[in-house]
């Protein structure tokens, strides 16, 4: 049981909820409709697995910084839970398990895009990124834009404006989302160099780089709605949803005392965010006339 929680704590399921909620929304408006529910599932499962596979290669190849951070210090690899030979073994097992899923199950396209996903997060952000540039999290947080576009693909063995804009809306949150985790995690990137914006950079540069990305967000969203033909009513909630996640921008002010504790607030709306959204896309579709 201990061990087959440690394979389990690789995969950063947590993490993966967070890119199975782009999925389902992107197959529906796809299918403009509901999908077949094995098609549905078998993209889940996929999904899943590569997402593991990814997450685990990555702590396969920071198994050196996790050691240096509080918050990774339990860690299957950095306990010694698991070797690092076995998390490999394991991180290619359930990659291969997942392209195989997806290629007898699902269409060639979807298939292409699991494996560039993988490959992005592993040699893009792991290796080339992160270590060495702030801007790791912008171009290596397209990975996990990802599921949208292998969604779609699932569905139709194509990819239109409607699923670009839906990878733009995530592409572009990534960085406001996850830069608030790094304010409340500054020490821990700080201890293990890594050259996080919130590390490297003034406060106030970190505000503006946020609100810019925010706004695109934004404009993907509204974007993403005209391009679905929804409804006006689904426009003006995303307009209104905008508009809160604005507002909690707002309250990170670079000379507050709360700074941390806003940015905390932020990193957890963010989430809401992009659920409540993913929610309003099926719903708007569901209900097109």
């Amino acid at each position: 049981m201990v061990l087959a929680r440690a394979y389990i704590a690789l995969m950063k399921l947590r993490v993966v909820e967070l890119l199975l909620i782009s999925t389902i929304p992107a197959m529906i408006l796809a299918e403009e409709g509901i999908p077949d529910a094995w098609l549905v599932l078998v993209t889940l499962v996929g999904g899943t697995l590569a997402a593991g596979s990814a997450n685990a290669f990555n702590m396969v190849l920071e198994s050196d910084l996790d050691q240096l951070m509080k918050r990774t210090s339990k860690r299957p690899l950095v306990t010694g839970a698991l070797s690092k030979t076995h998390a490999a073994i394991f991180a290619s097992t359930i990659g291969s398990l997942s392209l195989i899923t997806f290629w007898f199950f699902t269409t060639p396209l979807a298939t292409l895009f699991t494996a560039i996903a993988i490959a992005f997060y592993v040699l893009v952000y792991t290796l080339a990124l992160k270590r060495h540039t702030s801007q790791n999290i912008v171009w290596g947080g397209a990975a996990g834009c990802m599921p949208v576009l292998i969604g779609w693909a699932a569905v139709t063995n194509s990819i239109s404006w409607t699923a670009v804009a839906f990878f733009l809306v995530i592409f572009f949150w990534t960085p406001p989302h996850f830069w608030a985790l790094a304010i409340k995690f500054k020490d821990d990137y700080e201890a293990a160099s890594i050259p996080m914006l919130p590390v490297i950079a003034a406060r106030n540069v970190v505000v503006k780089n946020m609100w810019f990305y925010t706004a695109a967000m934004i404009a993907s969203s509204v974007a993403l709605i005209y391009l679905a033909e929804l409804q006006w009513w689904a426009m003006v909630i995303t307009v209104g949803l905008g508009l809160i996640f604005a507002y909690q921008l707002i309250q990170l002010k670079e000379n507050s005392d709360n700074y941390n504790s806003v940015a905390a607030k932020i990193f957890h709306w963010s989430i809401t965010y992009l659920t409540l959204f993913s929610a309003l896309l099926v719903a708007a579709q569901l209900l097109k006339a």
